[in-house]
């Protein structure tokens, strides 16, 4: 597959770039991948998501959460062609130089798929759900087409990881209308951009994001890929969340113990 060799070529970011990255906790980067590669994989990622996806609730009748988009998780477990996307030398490399640390392992991945009508997704800090000691953490949100605002691109409040507030809120409606309240009364600016095709951002898990409703007749869809530091140990969980993500994203690992279950691989 010649797309292979594109998820194995290095991007070479800039000190402007990664300095970017260390200030607002968030970080936008054109071109990672090519329109073969993308169009490849927005087949191949679809087909799973059709295949897997068992969310049979007319969209009026779900929650908040449940409109937001239809999420299956480690598709790279599933298929061979997702995992040579998920285990890409080529977007591992950029984790880690944007938090700049010396290597990186897989948290897990996910299929974010908002469909056509879909709901927001409120505002929300990712960590608030993982079991994890330090902040070195990321996520790579991997348009598989081109994104404009009205299907509902991610949205950022730039440098927003310095507030401690909020951050004990499950998405929810609660956590839309407290954290956009709070985010009002700073100067974080609220980033709202389109994405082009082969466009990827890259968030920490404590910068506040949320997305708009997808208001085309087409799905929006995401692949993404949690990272953390190759170094990452396991923190006493502090809510029901964070129970779930020790059993599921980190089987077998002890409290204060790195986190190289076999699901947690260094990809970098």
């Amino acid at each position: 597959m010649e797309t292979k060799t594109v998820l194995d070529e290095q991007y070479t970011l800039t000190e402007e770039q990664i300095a970017f990255y260390q200030k607002h906790r968030y970080i936008k980067l054109k071109n990672v991948l090519d329109a073969e590669t993308l169009a490849y994989f927005n087949k191949v990622i679809s087909k799973k998501v059709n295949e897997l996806n068992e969310e049979d609730q007319p969209l009026e009748d779900r929650t908040t959460y449940g409109k937001a988009f239809l999420q299956l998780f480690n598709l790279w477990t599933k298929d061979e062609a997702i995992k040579d996307l998920i285990f890409s030398p080529r977007i591992a490399k950029i984790a880690a130089d944007l938090m700049e640390v010396r290597g990186v392992r897989l948290y897990h991945d996910q299929a974010l798929f908002k469909e056509a009508g879909g709901g927001i997704t409120p505002w929300h800090a990712d960590q608030h759900y993982w079991p994890l000691s330090t902040d070195k953490t990321i996520t790579a949100w991997i348009p598989l087409q081109e994104t404009p605002l009205e299907m509902g691109p991610l949205e950022f409040s730039a440098g927003s990881h310095k507030i401690k507030e909020g951050r004990e809120l499950s998405i929810s409606d609660d956590s839309e209308n407290q954290i956009e309240k709070r985010l009002r009364v700073t100067d974080f600016e609220h980033v709202i951009e389109p994405f082009d095709a082969g466009e990827i951002s890259f968030h920490s898990g404590w910068v506040f994001h949320r997305a708009g409703a997808n208001t085309t007749d087409e799905m929006r869809k995401v692949m993404t890929i949690i990272y953390m530091d190759k170094n990452m140990t396991l923190k006493k969980p502090t809510n029901p969340g964070q129970e779930n993500d020790w059993e599921t994203w980190c089987p077998g690992v002890k409290i204060g113990e790195v986190i190289n279950s076999p699901i947690n691989p260094v990809l970098y």
